[in-house]
């Protein structure tokens, strides 16, 4: 049992409460950042746990990367690839949908494609996610220059 982050030696309740809560492996001191980044950006747990595993992958992901215009969940700059983890979605009202498109349009003028994906799916088919995730960057390497 180490950290995801720093590989330090984790002691029970370290693991214990990390893992109720975010289903990861962090010290106290990375636990504590995810917290705050949580707090400060509203951050889903199924991005936390997306992130980790992506990261688990052999990929580069970004946490909350600022697009210039809004924070995005999940960043992989190489690829220009943004992925939104969508939480409400079973609730989404004709202006969240033009909110999202015209985010999308956004994202895609500069370059980036979002993909967004609904937490129930991380939840369920982590490793089914990771896999299509890593299809995609894949796909955006054959099209686009790598950074």
């Amino acid at each position: 049992m180490t950290c995801l982050e720093c590989n330090k030696e984790l002691g029970y309740l370290d693991h214990k409460n990390s893992m109720e809560v975010y289903g990861v492996e962090l010290c106290a001191k990375h636990k504590t950042r995810i917290d705050r980044l949580i707090k400060s950006n509203n951050t889903p747990r199924a991005a936390i746990k997306l992130y980790y595993a992506l990261k688990e992958a052999g990929v580069y992901p970004m946490l909350e990367w600022w697009d210039g215009k809004k924070s995005v969940d999940i960043a992989i700059s190489r690829v220009k690839l943004n992925i939104e983890i969508d939480t409400e979605y079973q609730m989404l009202t004709h202006e969240q949908a033009m909110n999202n498109l015209e985010e999308t349009m956004h994202s895609f003028k500069n370059g980036f494609t979002t993909v967004r994906i609904p937490h129930v799916v991380i939840k369920h088919y982590l490793r089914e996610t990771v896999q299509s995730i890593l299809g995609i960057i894949e796909g955006l390497k054959v099209n686009i220059k790598v950074i």
